[in-house]
């Protein structure tokens, strides 16, 4: 085909026609050229130097097939800035994207023609002639354009103007996103698939309703039978296929009905005055949305705000019962009453993870470990005295090493500075724990004039092995937290091989504070 619709580009830019030849497939738009003017070659272009060769392709026979010349009109024919090829694109481009589609027919005659500039030149060319629907100089007599304007000027004043809007193109700012449609289409509502315009749906109740029905065909005489005065059975059945039909298009009204009625359109309105209720008054109107096809909006809005007022009373009795067993006899004694409970609560919440997992692992069986056990190294009377047992605790929870390692890392915690509670003294004396012994290829840690900021978050002894195996406090916290936590995941139990994969120091430190854990009862050896 020899011709090319700029598809491409974009509307107000260069589009237009392209002509190419058919057999080398050069650019022949703006020259002469030959088109085949048989039957069998449709759009058939042919530059000048292929047709004096006699160079063809596909079906067509330059021996045979008749030809015509195609020059440029670029010349004036109505105005002075219009070309008699633009005139005929601008016809064209109307007759296929239809009068009113100015940036379709701009962009299909193409020369960096605006959508206004070619809807003004029409409606003044054609519209307000005076003999219209023919332009003013539509007699093929009138040359006066001809002869003002020579082809050279002309085309050469349009080659100028096609420059200049080609520059200014390059320089334009991007144009502007598409703004929302208005029209009443499924996109344009906060409600996917609703059209204002029509009240209708994209998807309706009982979709396919129509199906039934669309082929259904009544001629006249249908109806009784005139030999048996009966009604015909297949009317019946037509007739019943209508009554199901009509009983639909009645529940698809209903339903529509209730949502208008009840403004469940309004969705981001809703959604905020839902949010403003707490989790059981939310309940209570979602338990109560069946009745609203029952009531009209205020029935059902008068229905709904009397249960969450009975909803309210009753927890405000329920308050104040509670504050009467606790002895409460006053509203201020019920508001501070209220702000403690809701400080305890809030500890709770934020209660370390590790003591609850201890709790839940408290009641299980533990598996058989190396050593002693759990119980006798809690009772041991070497232990510090915030290790030892406390009187009226729990036998099972202290046999159990989960709740041994929880222990040690509560009362780490407490030790760090992190607990708001103060340790209950016991009774029990406790001995003085043997230093560790340094390692040979390592030089234990000595402060002569200050001791470090963090020094204070540790106990005696854990101060002591830090300095035999030349820890600082912080490096050593990081790394009693990752002992302790994958000890109370085992069960309370750890085995050295994995501590010696958790750390990444030398093993023999790690193995240090390893056995330092398992002599104070926080660990089991696995």
């Amino acid at each position: 085909m020899g011709v090319i619709r700029k598809q491409s580009t974009a509307h107000g830019f260069e589009g237009g026609v392209k002509c190419v030849c058919d057999v080398c497939s050069v650019d022949i738009t703006a020259t002469v050229h030959i088109r085949c003017a048989h039957e069998a070659c449709h759009d058939y272009d042919l530059c000048v130097p292929c047709f004096s060769n006699g160079s063809s392709s596909h079906v067509h026979d330059p021996r045979t097939h008749p030809y015509h010349v195609i020059e440029q009109h670029s010349v004036p024919i109505f105005t002075e800035d219009w070309g008699a090829d633009e005139e005929l694109l601008l016809l064209e481009g109307a007759e296929l994207y239809g009068l009113g589609s100015w940036a379709d027919i701009a962009h299909h005659i193409g020369g960096y023609r605006t959508k206004d500039e070619v809807r003004d030149h029409y409606i003044a060319t054609y519209i307000e002639s005076s003999h219209f629907p023919l332009p003013e100089r539509a007699s093929p007599q009138d040359t006066t354009l001809l002869n003002t304007i020579t082809r050279e000027d002309f085309q050469a004043n349009k080659k100028r103007r096609i420059e200049e809007r080609k520059e200014a193109a390059k320089t334009a700012q991007p144009a502007t996103p598409k703004q929302k449609p208005t029209a009443s289409v499924p996109a344009c509502h906060e409600v996917q698939g609703y059209m204002p315009g029509r009240q209708e749906f994209e998807t309706e109740h009982a979709n396919d309703a129509e199906d039934a029905v669309q082929h259904m065909q009544f001629e006249p005489g249908d109806g009784l039978n005139p030999d048996t005065a009966e009604l015909d059975p297949e009317v019946g059945l037509k007739l019943t296929v209508m009554e199901i039909y009509n009983a639909r298009l009645t529940a698809r009204a209903d339903r529509k009905k209730v949502l208008l009625e009840h403004h469940l359109l309004d969705y981001k309105k809703n959604m905020a005055a839902e949010k403003k209720l707490t989790k059981e008054e939310r309940e209570i109107v979602n338990k109560t949305k069946p009745f609203a096809r029952l009531m009209n909006h205020e029935d059902y809005d008068d229905f709904v705000q009397g249960l969450l007022r009975e909803h309210n009373l009753r927890k405000a009795i329920g308050q104040l019962q509670e504050w009467r067993r606790m002895g409460l006899s006053d509203l201020s004694q019920g508001e501070k009453y209220e702000a403690d409970k809701l400080q305890r609560a809030q500890r709770l919440q934020t209660a370390n993870p590790l003591d609850r997992l201890a709790s839940s692992r408290a009641s299980k069986a533990t598996p058989p470990v190396e050593g002693p056990s759990a119980a006798a190294l809690l009772t041991a009377p070497e232990l510090p005295p915030h290790l030892q047992a406390r009187p009226g605790s729990s036998k099972l929870a202290a046999s159990s090493p989960a709740a041994a390692a929880a222990r040690a890392y509560h009362d780490g915690e407490a030790a760090n500075g992190h607990s708001s509670g103060t340790a209950t003294p016991t009774s029990q004396p406790a001995r003085s724990r043997p230093g560790v012994q340094p390692l040979a290829n390592v030089q234990p840690l000595k402060f002569e004039s200050e001791v470090p900021t963090d020094w204070h978050l540790l106990t005696k002894e854990e101060q002591q092995l830090c300095a035999s195996l030349r820890f600082y406090a912080k490096p050593y916290l990081v790394l009693k937290e990752q002992m302790l936590k994958e000890a109370i995941k085992q069960g309370g139990v750890l085995k050295k091989k994995a501590v010696k994969e958790m750390c990444k120091i030398d093993p023999n430190r790690a193995y240090k504070v390893y056995d330092f854990f398992v002599a104070s009862g926080w660990i089991s050896k696995g």
